[in-house]
């Protein structure tokens, strides 16, 4: 993608953030009763986590936010705009979420998604991760990484 620019979240970045999150996510919203407000937060996320941001001449289009755990980084969030879709700025988040993993000496990534998001879970599974369990609508995948 032309002009794309991967960084750390700053906390002015939490009102652009947060609108590319829900347009992310509206197409779901209506059919997934346990969503949670995934950018309730994201300020919040921004002070106490890692969050960064992909932007195209200063608009905000995708955001990531990983948070380590004892033994595995969690990816808590990973948001593309519907506008920038399939343009493979998904799948730049998730490779930024494997090389800060492995820099900070990760090497299991951890996820929860939907079942209701097909698209989602195939776009993980091409991309090597392994389901590992199913309670109810989520679906828990991880990937080891780093040989």
């Amino acid at each position: 993608m032309a002009g794309l620019r991967l960084r750390r979240a700053e906390q002015s970045d939490a009102g652009g953030l947060a609108a590319c999150i829900d347009a992310a996510y509206a197409r779901y919203a209506a059919r997934l009763p346990d969503l949670p407000d995934v950018s309730a937060d994201i300020a919040e996320e921004i002070a106490q986590h890692q969050v960064w941001v992909a932007e195209i001449d200063g608009t905000i289009i995708g955001g990531l936010v990983i948070i380590p755990q004892p033994g595995f980084m969690q990816l808590a969030n990973v948001a593309v705009h519907p506008n920038h879709a399939g343009a493979g700025l998904g799948r730049a988040l998730l490779e930024l979420a494997e090389t800060e993993s492995l820099d900070q000496g990760y090497r299991e990534l951890r996820l929860t998604t939907h079942l209701d998001m097909p698209n989602n879970v195939r776009l993980y599974e091409h991309l090597g991760w392994r389901e590992t369990q199913r309670e109810g609508n989520k679906v828990s995948m991880k990937k080891l990484i780093g040989g």
